[in-house]
């Protein structure tokens, strides 16, 4: 086995953070995976009965064959699988520890975490490697009230809201499969969305279901609605120029998710204010920092409907590849 005597850090186990450390392991540069969850934390956050968008094989890592017996894999096929390809690779992850600080030094990098239990860590490394998602900051109405305690921006299962007065806030994916599964559950659900129609977005096999409950009643969706504030027993919006109190037990927040900047300030990556995209080289992978490569949805920035697992999983080769030639690696 090829071995380079260089040492790369992945923050974020992913499956695109996963693929990284695959490639580079593969190369010759061993790896540590630095992981504040738990392996692919993301998708473990999804709801209960999520269905992928893609096909197993799209999602595949590390040439390691996705088997699904359905043609779409569910939420908890995909955390067996990314499992399945830790334990098969022997990658070295280190689950429920956060990065808390990224700096370049003459050498390569010096990473900072905090373990929960164990206090802070320090590690040196040649290379780092971030592929931190978005799934952990959601994207914030800035109303008052968002912070009450009904008020959530995940959602797990429909099964807490039985005959539950549920307002779902959003138009997209993740609204539209909460208000299905709501409704299925028995809850009471209304829909707030801020556009003047269905979002083109939502997944083409779901929308006619959707469409169903709005039709016959079972969901009410308000369109055009803007949110105005959050009270302990009410959802204030404003439709038209009228401002409406809709009567509700439960807010889900369902408004998307944003990658947190905070550790490629910190290193030195530059980051447009305005799309949120660090900058890098779009065939390396490479930001402005030497040495510090970023893979997987935080390539995107703010538009998140741009990069997902199915081409993100490809950044890892990127990096290595650039990796390989710069060491002198033939394979």
């Amino acid at each position: 086995m090829i071995s380079l005597n260089k040492h790369a850090i992945v923050v974020g186990a992913g499956p695109c953070g996963l693929s990284a450390a695959i490639e580079l392991e593969r190369i010759g540069i061993s790896c540590t995976i630095i992981e504040r969850g738990n392996i692919v934390d993301a998708i473990y956050r999804y709801p209960t009965h999520q269905t992928f968008f893609s096909s197993a094989s799209l999602l595949e890592i590390g040439d390691i064959p996705f088997i699904c017996k359905d043609l779409k894999p569910r939420r908890q096929d995909a955390l067996v699988y990314y499992r399945e390809v830790v334990s098969r690779t022997g990658l070295d992850v280190h689950p429920f520890e956060t990065v808390e600080a990224v700096e370049r030094t003459e050498d390569g990098f010096v990473v900072r975490s905090r373990h929960d239990r164990d206090g802070s860590k320090e590690r040196q490394a040649d290379y780092v490697i971030l592929a931190t998602g978005y799934y952990g900051r959601p994207r914030r109405l800035d109303v008052p009230g968002e912070e009450l305690p009904h008020v959530a921006h995940y959602f797990k299962e429909a099964h807490p809201f039985y005959r539950q007065r549920v307002t779902v806030i959003g138009g997209k994916n993740s609204a539209v499969d909460a208000a299905i599964e709501l409704e299925k559950a028995g809850a009471h659900v209304t829909v707030l969305y801020r556009g003047d129609g269905y979002s083109p977005s939502v997944k083409p096999w779901v929308l006619p279901t959707f469409d169903s409950l709005v039709r016959h009643d079972k969901v009410r969706l308000e369109l055009e609605a803007e949110i105005v504030r959050i009270e302990p027993h009410h959802v204030v919006y404003r439709q038209h120029g009228e401002e409406h109190r809709l009567e509700t037990d439960h807010v889900l927040a369902m408004t998307g998710y944003l990658p947190d900047h905070g550790l490629f300030a910190d290193a030195g990556v530059q980051v447009d204010e305005e799309t949120g995209v660090p900058a890098f080289d779009e065939s390396t992978y490479e930001t402005n920092v030497d040495g510090l490569f970023i893979a997987g949805v935080v390539a995107a920035g703010n538009d998140a409907n741009k990069i997902f697992i199915e081409n993100g999983r490809f950044h890892g080769q990127a990096i290595a590849e650039t990796l390989r030639e710069r060491n002198g690696v033939t394979l």
